[in-house]
């Protein structure tokens, strides 16, 4: 904290005319709220080496707090770069930077520093964080122009622990990043929040000091340049030092009691896993009426089930709610998912021709779940939804699919998706919301003259408006290649049966 400083504060910072300023602003209590890099620095732990790295730094931050705090700002940041970073690979932590971090620090911005950094044309964030973990957040969500940060140490790709020269920014080494980088030209604006930022903001036209304020409420989501939309990792809340610790305590606990809770799923007849669940903490609510049983004998087809897709886990509970088994086909599963499914699931190969033809088929033997986004998403947004179960049968109902998980999500776009389940599973109360909306009347399927896209679209929207959230027009695709660096293609296994299902 800065107990005296010639600087006025941020709210007294004109935002009007300033479209050719140049601003430089310092990161943690400065553009985001929280002054404590930990929760980032514990993201990256967990996400890249697991609970034991992530036990590690909970253990090194009392001695990076007394260093930080009692001897130097550099000291107490260097012990959290090394007990984080050292022997990751460096396209891990880049990984993580693209794919985990921007979705904790988009609900961290600083609403008067917001206003006053995106009041300018050019754009600098002068931050003792590694650039490494920044970098994609700001300039890839937020616009910013210019990122300096600490440069951290490297060796055959992986980290080294250390930090390169001139070491941690803090205090005179922001000033020289600073000058080295605009050389004698002076930023309009600089933003700061502590007395080792007096230094950087003293080579501006006009300081502003951001001070602390544990009442301050984050900048609404909506008011972000880009929404956030796709995002990996298996946290659901930051990791505070509490958080952390409750998290090591908790998966010595968790991991066992997500086993039986999935063997009571796997094992037991469909028709009492409701009950189970409820008694094992998995919370089931179901909405709406079902359709019955399709009688074989009659010769009828069987109900194609078209559900919004928020885990793997979506046809088992789909399962659940009805109290009977049903056949489920996905583009890809895990070798583990399969063996562990107490549904069958079919691979779905994306040729056309070939799946709408097992489509067809599976649906002569009964009722069939489809999840037509071909992924997961976790946010209040539905993914293109294709169009081709609407080609093959008059007999939709569309299922609103939504869960609440309050420690571990239960997808993944980088890891092994096999854990996906356990992941849900190790929730302390899990639960799932399954909402079984109208069959489809028959004017408004193929057989009375709409087209596939347009009856697809139709499902998307009811279903969206089930669950109060937004259509768009993002594909399985674009999900992987904003997480994941790939398209999400599946490369198909040699040497298994026909029958038999691998991958997801």
């Amino acid at each position: 904290m800065v107990t005296s400083n010639p600087f006025p504060t941020v709210e007294k910072c004109p935002s009007v005319g300033r479209e050719k300023h140049t601003v430089v602003a310092d990161m943690d209590g400065t553009l985001l709220i929280g002054r404590s890099s930990f929760p980032y620095f514990a993201l990256v732990a967990f996400e890249i080496s697991g609970v034991f790295r992530l036990l590690f730094l909970l253990l090194a931050s009392p001695l990076a707090g007394l260093l930080y705090y009692f001897v130097s700002e550099s000291a107490g940041i260097q012990v959290l770069i090394f007990a984080t970073f050292v022997g990751m690979k460096v396209s891990d932590i880049e990984s993580v930077a693209r794919a985990v971090l921007p979705k904790f620090y988009s609900s961290d911005l600083h609403p008067e520093s917001w206003r006053v950094f995106t009041s300018c044309g050019k754009r600098c964030v002068l931050t003792a964080n590694p650039r490494i973990m920044v970098e994609a957040f700001l300039k890839d969500l937020l616009g910013v122009d210019m990122v300096l940060g600490t440069e951290i140490g490297t060796y055959k790709g992986r980290a080294t622990g250390f930090v390169c020269k001139p070491g941690v920014l803090v205090g005179k080494n922001k000033a020289d990043a600073l000058k080295k980088a605009f050389g004698d030209t002076k930023p309009d604006v600089g933003l700061g929040d502590r007395h080792t930022d007096i230094p950087f903001m003293a080579m501006c036209k006009e300081g502003y000091l951001v001070p602390p304020n544990p009442e301050t409420k984050a900048v609404a989501i909506e008011k972000l340049p880009k929404p956030v939309i796709f995002h990996d990792g298996r946290l659901v809340q930051k990791p505070t030092p509490l958080m952390a610790l409750l998290i090591i305590l908790w998966t010595p606990i968790g991991f066992p009691l997500a086993c039986l809770r999935i063997a009571a799923g796997s094992l037991l007849p469909m028709s009492i896993v409701y009950y189970a669940f409820w008694a094992l903490g998995v919370r089931v609510t179901v909405k709406g009426t079902p359709p019955p049983p399709v009688k074989k004998s009659a010769g009828q087809s069987g109900v194609l089930f078209i559900c919004s897709h928020r885990t793997l886990l979506d046809p088992i509970f789909l399962c659940t709610a009805l109290g009977r088994p049903i056949s489920a086909v996905t583009y890809s599963i895990s070798r583990l998912s399969e063996i562990i499914s107490p549904i069958k699931l079919v691979k779905l190969s994306r040729d056309r021709a070939t799946d709408a033809a097992m489509i067809k088929k599976l649906l002569q033997e009964g009722d069939l779940a489809i999840c037509p986004e071909g992924t997961t998403c976790r946010e209040p947004f539905l993914l293109r939804f294709s169009s081709l179960f609407a080609e093959l049968t008059d007999q939709l109902v569309p299922v609103a699919m939504v869960n609440r998980m309050s420690m571990f999500h239960g997808t993944t776009a980088r890891g092994w998706k096999g854990m996906d389940p356990f992941y849900f599973f190790m929730n302390p109360t899990p639960a799932y919301e399954v909402t079984f909306l109208n069959k489809l009347p028959s004017e408004l399927t193929c057989s009375s003259g709409k087209s596939s896209h347009e009856v697809a679209n139709y499902i998307q929207r009811v279903i969206a408006a089930t669950l109060s959230y937004e259509c768009t027009n993002f594909t399985r695709k674009d999900k992987y290649r904003a997480l994941a660096g790939n398209d999400g293609t599946v490369v198909e296994k040699p040497k298994l049966p026909a029958n038999k299902v691998m991958g997801c």
